[in-house]
């Protein structure tokens, strides 16, 4: 069956006739050559270009799309392109068939890009690396705070260091203090390595990065009486109030009191041992205890593993001293009250503190005591510096660190009961002559 050429509507095609049983007919468009719709006995029509294709020495049919899954105008758009192709001796088969594996390409590139984006990477980096650090929950929890949502969906091959020093600079501002914006830069920096030793990028866009500001080493050392206040104050907020006093007479962090357990206290030996896993310095630490923190301990109720908390689960545990700015909080306004009443001084105040001065307070006092700087350092559990320190001189100091907090126990205890003076200052001389 040959059909006249006609202009094609789409109300044409739908008016269309089946072909005879066990036949079909191309009925072929007037605008463009060898384009028309051909018709099977069962009604089906399809947009076909007759054509020679690939050098044929006939002309044959080749398929465009079903009617109307593609419509009338993009059919003859295609039959126009695919007479241009096979003009210039391209195949448009062969054509389509190499866009479809550019664009399988590009799919499987993107798809690649899209799993190495900042967040990608970084959910690598903190199962891998953050993971297994004391403090890695608190650098995933700053990341995902002030960077994921300005770089968290960016390929980290994109970004580009400007980028992450507008970062920074908008923290610094945000914050109004450059602190928070230098330890989000040590956080990308120790990531954009560990993103180069991986082979996720050849070069760190974090490696050199701008800092803001300069950091202020703290030196706030708390004075006698303002001890006392916080003695007192502290006397009245329970765990908290205990877990401050504790962190004074121990110079222990707060994270290390907070997390304190019944487990690690051995009463009997007057010794607290402290996990590796629990220590900054990725060192077991033993600490001490004198009179004075036995003390404090002996007031804590044992309502579960851990000696200092607030809150239980639901099966009946317990869970680590949390909440530690809101008690603070408390803590000054406390501490502020306690300081009136032992000066008398309706309108005293006192100077802003952290709770990391305590720490401080009780390093500075100790030495000032005369105990030796080496022996305060092993107190704190600072790691020490040097193939000295790190690999050779494995002493614990037990015995100098023991006399030595028993010598602080002793002047804060003076200094908290208001004992302390020019001529009652507890040193280390004169605990000797008291031997």
């Amino acid at each position: 069956m040959t059909a006249l050429k006609r202009d094609l509507t789409d109300r044409a095609i739908r008016a269309l006739k089946p072909a005879e049983r066990g036949k079909r007919y191309i009925q072929p468009d007037a605008q463009v050559a060898g384009f028309g719709v051909r018709v099977t006995d069962k009604g089906h029509k399809t947009f076909v270009l007759v054509a020679r294709y690939g050098g044929a020495a006939q002309p044959a049919p080749r398929a465009i799309g079903d009617f109307p899954t593609v419509d009338l105008a993009e059919a003859r758009r295609i039959a126009r392109e695919w007479r241009e192709d096979l003009r210039k001796g391209v195949d448009p088969r062969d054509k389509a068939e190499a866009a479809r594996r550019e664009a399988d390409v590009a799919k499987r590139a993107a798809e690649r890009q899209q799993a190495n984006t900042f967040r990608a990477a970084f959910d690598a980096f903190k199962q891998e690396h953050l993971s297994t650090l004391r403090t890695g929950a608190v650098v995933a929890a700053a990341v995902e705070n002030h960077i994921m949502p300005v770089l968290g969906d960016r390929p980290l091959a994109e970004i580009r260091r400007s980028e992450g020093n507008e970062l920074l600079r908008s923290i610094a501002i945000a914050k109004r203090n450059p602190t928070s914006a230098r330890r989000v830069k040590s956080y990308l920096h120790k990531f954009g390595r560990w993103c180069e030793e991986d082979g996720r990028i050849d070069e760190s866009p974090f490696a050199s990065l701008k800092r803001f500001g300069k950091e202020q080493a703290r030196d706030r050392v708390l004075k006698p009486l303002e001890i006392r206040a916080i003695w007192k104050a502290s006397a009245d907020m329970g765990a908290f109030g205990r877990a401050v006093r504790l962190a004074l007479v121990t110079g222990q962090r707060r994270g290390e009191i907070g997390g304190l357990e019944w487990r690690e206290i051995d009463v009997a030996e007057r010794l607290w041992s402290l996990p590796r896993e629990r220590m900054k310095a990725d060192r077991a630490h033993l600490v001490p205890l004198s009179p004075l923190a036995l003390s404090i301990l002996s007031e804590c109720p044992k309502l579960g593993a851990h000696v200092f908390s607030t809150r239980s689960t639901r099966d009946g545990g317990t869970i680590p001293l949390s909440g530690w700015s809101k008690f603070k909080q408390r803590l000054d306004a406390l501490a502020v009250r306690a300081l009136r009443e032992l000066t008398g001084d309706s309108e005293a105040v006192m100077s802003p503190w952290r709770l990391h001065d305590l720490r401080r307070t009780c390093a500075s006092l100790m030495t000032a005591g005369g105990v030796p700087r080496l022996t305060v350092s092993k107190v704190l559990g600072h790691a020490e510096q040097g193939v000295t320190g790190q690999h050779y001189d494995l002493h614990d100091y037990l015995g100098e660190k023991r006399h030595a907090l028993d010598l602080w126990g002793a002047r804060l205890t003076a200094i908290v009961e208001g004992r302390e003076g020019s001529d009652n200052i507890v040193t280390l001389e004169s605990m000797r002559a008291q031997r």
